[in-house]
């Protein structure tokens, strides 16, 4: 998940796979408290569909073609029905083209929120089977962090930015997710034009269910009561300011620890960007272990003040002990439909 702006950054999750104790918090979007994260958690995450991401022309035997780029088909599209019955993975489609034998198949598809439908006609290759010159994907896994708890609406808020295809950077449609704890064994150190990342394992722990896969964060139920935590107030977009703050996060095994950090610019208070400020990491041993930022970290709480005022996002390719946060109060907007 690249982005290439006047600084390249990149967000921070990854689907491969100091206060040195664990820290509660007694400490309100207008008077609201919640209940700070800073865990690592593994997602399973199944797309409400599948998603084209490559067209491939391949040979028919006398030229090279394509059906589902003649077709009209496109990168991220979202194929979600064939023949009138549902797509839920790239095995039911591939199905439905073997099975085709060379007759026109109808494909209902998502492109940018609209439902459209096209005839695309499956070719055979040199090997006899029926084409249609897509690869797609129906899911991912992969790690994160907790930004908060919200016990009061049995619900959990995480990564700050949304999961994402890594060839084509497009929003993942949401079908199902399950989300359980992770424990961190090793890190990866960023270092200049490479992302570092954490490195763990999922465990049995299930943490809940995702609801929501939005471009400021991922939301969804919660399990298990959460205890042994305080509460922490949420800050006002207007409370976030230029200076000292902490991050929470998991870099060893389980075990959130608290680092220094500094806000050295605040960039916008728009709800649909999770670019609102840039952070620079000033804690020596997040600085030794793991060269500033890195993958796996996105979600991590950001506090100012006692307030809770963010989450990590983004980590700067060009300079890996800086990138950018969402603001709190954009990602509890995105928690409610």
């Amino acid at each position: 998940m690249k982005k290439i702006k006047i600084i390249i950054s990149v967000a921070l999750f990854i689907t491969s796979f100091f206060c040195f104790t664990t820290t509660s918090f007694a400490a309100q979007v207008d008077g609201k408290y919640v209940t700070l994260g800073g865990e690592t958690f593994g997602v399973k995450f199944y797309n409400d569909g599948v998603i084209i991401v490559q067209l491939e022309d391949f040979y028919d035997g006398e030229k090279y073609v394509c059906p589902a780029k003649s077709s009209g088909l496109a990168v991220n599209d979202i194929i979600k029905k064939a023949n009138g019955n549902d797509i839920k993975s790239n095995e039911d489609l591939q199905k439905t083209a073997y099975e085709c034998n060379g007759e026109p198949i109808s494909i209902e598809f998502e492109r940018n929120g609209e439902i459209l439908e096209r005839k695309i006609t499956p070719i055979h290759n040199t090997a006899g089977s029926y084409l249609l010159g897509a690869w797609v994907r129906d899911s991912c896994a992969g790690i994160g962090t907790i930004t908060y708890y919200d016990t009061d609406n049995n619900y959990f808020a995480a990564l700050g930015h949304g999961i994402c295809d890594n060839d084509t950077n497009a929003l993942l449609p949401l079908g199902f997710g399950e989300v359980v704890h992770a424990n961190i064994s090793s890190v990866t150190k960023s270092i200049t034009g490479k992302a570092g990342s954490l490195n763990g394992y999922f465990t049995n722990d299930k943490i809940g269910n995702l609801t929501k896969n939005t471009d400021v964060g991922v939301f969804g139920t919660i399990n298990n009561i959460i205890s042994n935590k305080g509460k922490i107030e949420i800050a006002d977009l207007d409370e976030i300011k230029v200076g000292k703050a902490s991050i929470y996060t998991t870099i060893n095994c389980d075990e959130i620890g608290c680092y220094d950090v500094e806000i050295t610019k605040i960039c916008t208070s728009d709800s649909e960007s999770n670019e609102n400020f840039v952070i620079k990491i000033t804690s020596d041993k997040l600085l030794e272990e793991c060269g500033g930022i890195v993958q796996g970290m996105s979600g991590s709480p950001i506090v100012q003040d006692g307030k809770l005022v963010g989450a990590v996002t983004h980590v700067f390719l060009n300079k890996t002990n800086e990138g950018y946060g969402v603001a709190i109060q954009n990602m509890v907007e995105h928690s409610v439909d």
